[in-house]
């Protein structure tokens, strides 16, 4: 969602406070704006639209102050313009704030500080912390933070300057903050995206931690004022992996990234047909499974449903994490919550997970030193590297790899066998993807015939009705055209009424018990006149004459045909909305991490 940047060091700060919000334009924003200490005064300087409308501003600016910090706004409270952009001042311009997160008192706050003289002039909950800090500050922008801190109720990742103090404050709750440490320098980010080029010597931040960044360094404390030593990581990715690569698309070039992505997931593993897991739990103590996620993690959360239960006999339960935290779950010290996600700052799943204080809890997630993966017991680390197109695609298919990896390790502990047949076919999946990438210009020609289009049905059973959500999801994202996705014979209960002509209907159809029953389908669909497109592994005469265009994957075993059958819906999203002139990599009103409820 929202973007923050910030540096302190020897150097101009304005081109490294640009070049990190280009680096974060992948995360979904609306509007754009810098802040830096010029000749004793705060100058903000921001635009509603593109960067690039912010740097049309400030190429009539001299700046060379080095000290700034900047924002890219994803718009909550208040409409995407200039006034509810970031940075927001207080009264006087003397303090001046960014701000990701929620804050859920705003209007209580902003009633008391408009009673006491305070002018709010725009929309945003944020500019009420800045008002705030004037309130408690007394020439100590430190203590004036972490007052003001103390009377916030909701998230917040906060960056901070004042005109009379040469730093930067920065507190955490919720909302994802890192420090960036390099020589004579320090940067502030909510994603390790926008200092990767200049150091990958990183702190995250915890919650209700403070950092206080000044030419000589950083230091870090609680919300108590107590000195913290904060872990030092290193990111492992490089430059090269957040770049095209020659691809037009970021989201085109991840999706061609998959068969070495899903080898990365399986790498160290799977050693002489065994599963090899560093999971801290008694897989035989566990007598439930809660799998709780939000979007795309969602629907390989109802993939891995079915994988635990046909390979592990376990009952499994899939909760949106946003229903989950409140409905009062029942949770027993013997069950197991698996949470999913991609960024591990998702911020209902994060809540999902204050849920289970009773429970083994594991985490699926992508990116080291997440707030999920510091505070589940229990984690599997996707190695898939950074994933810059909000269309999420080799994440999918690595969590769908961690979940089948994770459902044959409990068949390993809890039965002593484990199915070394569907390992050795799982270790050939790269290559079989790659095989369908081989093809892509066939999924292109098809994805020609989408143009116009405004509906859609994308239709499977068993373990692929979830591959149908997620190729609906995904062509709804990146193309803006309407699709749903249903169990293949819940078509009858609704939305068969739909078809027509001008529908596009998608199955996906797999050897198996019931090809009869979804060849059945495609017939109902075929006599009402609707466009059909069918990914399968068979060369089938039948579904060749009932289908308008057919695309062929490689036959797998029913518990990986999920991975290769999501290919092609990818594909097909991707060339639908390119070939429609959508800017993929940055959908409108899409956010790359939700960090807000």
């Amino acid at each position: 969602m929202c973007g923050i940047i910030g540096y302190i060091g020897k150097k101009p700060a304005t081109p490294f406070l640009i070049s990190g919000l280009k680096r974060l334009e992948y995360r979904g924003y609306d509007s754009a704006g810098i802040c830096v200490l010029e000749n004793g005064a705060l100058e903000i300087i921001k635009e509603e639209g593109p960067i690039k409308m912010l740097e049309a501003e400030l190429a009539n600016k001299i700046l060379n102050s080095t000290i700034g910090i900047a924002h890219t706004r994803w718009a909550t409270h208040g409409r995407p313009n200039k006034i509810n952009a970031h940075p927001h001042f207080d009264c006087q311009k003397k303090i001046a704030v960014v701000h990701n997160g929620i804050i859920e008192n705003f209007q209580a706050l902003k009633v008391l500080l408009e009673s006491e003289g305070h002018k709010i002039i725009s929309e945003t909950d944020t500019e009420i912390i800045a008002h705030l800090i004037e309130k408690f500050y007394v020439d100590n922008l430190e203590k004036a933070v972490t007052e003001t801190i103390k009377c916030l109720e909701g998230t917040f990742g906060l960056a901070v300057m004042c005109a009379t103090e040469h730093k930067i404050i920065v507190a955490r709750r919720g909302s994802p903050l890192i420090l960036g440490i390099g020589e004579n320098e320090t940067f502030v980010a909510s994603d390790a995206s926008a200092i990767i080029e200049h150091t990958q010597q990183v702190i995250y931040l915890k919650d209700n931690e403070i950092a206080i960044l000044s030419e000589d360094g950083y230091s870090l404390k609680n919300i108590n004022g107590e000195l913290l030593t904060g872990e030092t990581q290193e990111i492992k990715w490089t430059i090269d992996e957040i770049e095209k690569g020659g691809f037009k698309h970021f989201m085109l070039k991840e999706i061609f990234e998959q068969p070495k992505t899903i080898a990365n997931t399986l790498r160290g593993r799977v050693n002489n047909g065994s599963i090899k897991l560093s999971v801290n739990l008694d897989p035989k103590k566990v007598d439930k499974i809660i799998i709780t996620a939000c979007g795309t993690s969602w629907h390989s959360a109802l993939i891995g449903k079915y994988l635990i239960e046909k390979i592990v006999g376990l009952p499994v339960e899939v909760d949106y994490a946003s229903e989950f935290r409140y409905r009062n779950p029942i949770i027993g010290p013997n069950n197991l919550l698996i949470v999913i996600s991609q960024s591990g700052e998702t911020a209902d799943t994060l809540a999902a997970l204050k849920e289970a204080t009773n429970c083994e809890t594991l985490g699926i997630v992508n990116i080291v030193g997440s707030t999920i993966s510091r505070e589940v017991k229990s984690g599997i680390y996707l190695h898939a590297g950074p994933e810059i197109g909000v269309a999420s695609t080799k994440a999918f298919t690595s969590q769908v790899t961690s979940l089948i990896l994770l459902a044959l390790y409990f068949e390993e502990q809890i039965s002593g066998e484990v199915d070394r047949e569907l390992i050795n076919e799982l270790e050939s999946i790269p290559q079989k993807i790659q095989s369908i990438l081989d093809n892509a210009k066939e999924i292109k020609a098809i994805s020609q015939n989408f143009i116009g289009s405004h509906n859609s049905l994308y239709l499977g059973r068993g373990i692929n009705f979830p591959v149908a959500l997620e190729g609906a999801l995904k062509l709804k994202e990146v193309s803006y055209i309407h699709a749903e996705g249903y169990p293949a014979a819940e078509m009858k209960h609704g939305p068969i009424a739909l078809i027509d002509e001008n529908m596009f209907v998608v199955f996906v159809v797999n050897h198996g018990p019931i090809f009869e029953k979804v060849i059945s389908n495609i017939q109902e669909v075929r006599a009402r006149g609707g466009r059909i497109i069918t990914i399968t592994d068979m060369d089938n005469e039948v579904i060749k004459k009932l289908s308008d265009y057919v695309i062929m994957v490689p036959s797998v075993s029913e518990e990986l045909s999920p991975l290769v059958n999501i290919i092609p819906l990818q594909l097909l999203a991707y060339y639908v909305a390119d070939l429609n002139g959508v800017n993929v990599d940055k959908p409108r009103n899409l956010a790359k991490s939700v960090t807000v409820e």
